[in-house]
């Protein structure tokens, strides 16, 4: 949706705030559900949030990291020009989703459907930022003062979140995307996720256990 205001008048504040926020035009951006959790894993997820270590790259070695950044710059020139903002983007996921537990390859297969890598997009249904997430979670697990369009806040509550739904699924990544999307079941939006990250992300063949191509 294209947010135009040729025929209103609108406030100047309106209008720079707006101008600040784009809509997230993808039909796939994510809407998770709220639902009841335990205290023990509420305990835990607002552990996961709150920490704020500075992000890094966790690999073996300095060159193995330069490696990986030399493979995935290039991905996202178009979306990332200027050349410091694309580097600080990919060591904050690679770090986010590998302290998650989580294949930072396939985190940018997921911004791709959510987001399209766009910071400010906004779902028809509230879903902030490159990961959409919602925002019921910082009352649930944060605070109201996070700010999810702020890279690092979102990366670290949508791999959290990812995370989550993994656990709960027992590594199922089918039915854990479908969680991430609202869409639990359902085979469009698993089967997205899983052909960008495989298409345009995977540095290695990927051998995906528990994943179901089609709906059961």
């Amino acid at each position: 949706m294209r947010l135009t205001h040729s025929n209103l008048v609108l406030p100047s504040a309106l209008l720079f705030a707006l101008a600040g926020v784009m809509v997230a035009s993808n039909s796939f951006a994510g809407a998770q559900v709220q639902s009841p959790l335990s205290a023990s894993v509420r305990a835990v997820l607002q552990r996961s949030v709150s920490d704020q270590a500075a992000p890094k790259l966790a690999f073996a070695t300095q060159y193995e990291a330069d490696v990986w950044l030399k493979q995935m710059s290039p991905r996202l020139l178009k979306r990332f020009p200027y050349e410091p903002d694309r580097l600080d983007f990919l060591k904050t996921v690679h770090y986010e989703a590998t302290r998650a537990g989580l294949d930072p390859e396939l985190v940018l297969g997921l911004i791709e459907v959510e987001s399209g890598f766009k910071k400010y997009a906004l779902s028809s249904v509230g879903a902030r930022g490159y990961m959409q997430v919602m925002p019921f979670w910082t009352k649930e697990i944060g605070t109201d003062e996070q700010n999810l369009f702020h890279i690092r806040i979102n990366l670290r509550y949508g791999c959290t979140i990812l995370r989550h739904y993994l656990d709960i699924e027992h590594g199922d990544l089918f039915r854990a995307l479908g969680r991430y999307n609202g869409s639990l079941g359902r085979p469009e939006y698993p089967n997205l996720v899983r052909a960008a990250w495989h298409s345009h992300w995977a540095t290695q063949p990927r051998n995906v256990t528990k994943y179901i191509a089609t709906s059961n």
